[in-house]
């Protein structure tokens, strides 16, 4: 018995430690990545307008430049304005019994040539900063790594504003939790509504809508989708032509 006991708290301890390394190891990577964006941004040359006046300090808010729809061609305008987070949907499917793999965030693709099969991946990529900018991308690479960078940079170029207020009807609160009207996005035959909530209900949606909600800033959302909705990538299209048009009236 004590022997027993002795090998529980031995497991119990190796897997604290496990627990402990790996998030140092993510603590570690968070650290190193912040340093690389931060010397990438000292040692940019801006090759557009908006990206010297950016840099130049005469462009300070993103705001500035997404209600003038100007094009942003440099993800170092976004870094250097907002600060961007970032997170991979899950598109893919690993290789399972039956094909009951794991979803996973890389979609893999090969073609027949006279070297054999060459093999693609393809990723989908949320930026955000979970103030109302939210952007989402797709890379295509012949190897992960490079998929996923080009996905982040297509993010950061593709953000948009997104209006947040109190409209549940029965909250009375003044922080901006959700969006401000009913909205529904269309994406080939998926439609994704999205409703305003009162504070404490949650994101009521898909997994993979969680992240593009949370990084723009959403915490309280009613939804309602149709469709062919295990079609991821019109699943997040519908979602964002969604979050687009919470800012149609202040347009008009």
């Amino acid at each position: 018995m004590h022997s027993r006991k002795l090998n529980l708290e031995f497991k119990k301890m190796s897997e604290n430690k496990e627990k402990v390394s790996k998030e140092t190891v993510k603590s570690k990577i968070e650290t190193k990545r912040e340093i690389e964006k931060k010397e990438a941004l000292v040692n940019w040359d801006p090759k557009t307008k908006l990206g010297s006046e950016v840099k130049n300090g005469k462009i300070t808010n993103i705001d500035e430049i997404l209600d003038n729809d100007r094009k942003i061609l440099e993800s170092e305008i976004v870094d250097s304005l907002i600060q961007v987070k970032t997170d991979l949907i899950s598109i893919g499917q690993s290789k399972g019994k039956f094909g009951g793999g794991k979803r996973r965030a890389w979609r893999q693709t090969q073609r027949k040539k006279k070297e054999g099969n060459v093999p693609t991946f393809s990723t989908l990529a949320v930026a955000g900063d979970e103030k109302g900018h939210v952007g989402v991308g797709q890379g295509k690479a012949k190897e992960t790594l490079p998929a996923r960078d080009k996905a982040i940079r297509k993010s950061k170029l593709n953000i948009i504003k997104v209006n947040r207020t109190c409209a549940g009807f029965d909250c009375a609160c003044k922080e901006p939790h959700s969006i401000p009207f009913k909205v529904t996005g269309k994406a080939g035959s998926v439609k994704v509504t999205l409703i305003p909530a009162p504070q404490g209900t949650g994101l009521v949606v898909g997994n993979e809508l969680k992240k593009i909600l949370k990084l723009a800033g959403i915490k309280d959302v009613y939804s309602r989708t149709t469709g062919r909705k295990r079609t991821t990538f019109n699943l997040v299209k519908a979602c964002m032509d969604a979050l687009k048009k919470t800012t149609m009236r202040d347009k008009k």
